[in-house]
């Protein structure tokens, strides 16, 4: 950790660069991530974020000019059923991950679940 703690956690500054990414409604350059944090971080941890979050398959992005635009693969649920896909891709007992997920579920998700996989 950098002195008095200035260091952040790389998990918090993708959260917040991907909460950006997402309000923004279409895709920005590394520039316009930086200016729409509102922070006073360099240009080159944007850019180290932004290519963490596209080699993680997080984000598209396509050439302008000398420079990258972003745009996040897909809105906050999708983004969230992403990570629990990979969680359970990462287990070699998915079955017993999979139950287990499924009994910690409220009956009202529970129900809901049940609709959904119906419906499929």
């Amino acid at each position: 950790m950098a002195e008095g703690g200035a260091r952040r956690a790389a998990g918090t500054l993708e959260s917040k660069i991907m909460a950006v990414l997402q309000r923004a409604g279409g895709p920005l350059t590394t520039s316009a991530v930086q200016a729409r944090l509102g922070e006073e971080l360099a240009y080159t941890t944007v850019v180290t974020i932004l290519t963490r979050l596209h080699a993680k398959g997080l984000l598209v992005r396509a050439k302008e000019g000398r420079a990258y635009s972003y745009a996040p693969v897909s809105d906050e649920p999708g983004l969230a059923a992403r990570r629990m896909r990979a969680v359970m891709d990462g287990r070699p007992d998915r079955a017993t991950v999979l139950a287990r997920f499924v009994d910690s579920l409220t009956d009202q998700d529970e129900r809901l679940l049940r609709d959904l996989l119906e419906g499929a």
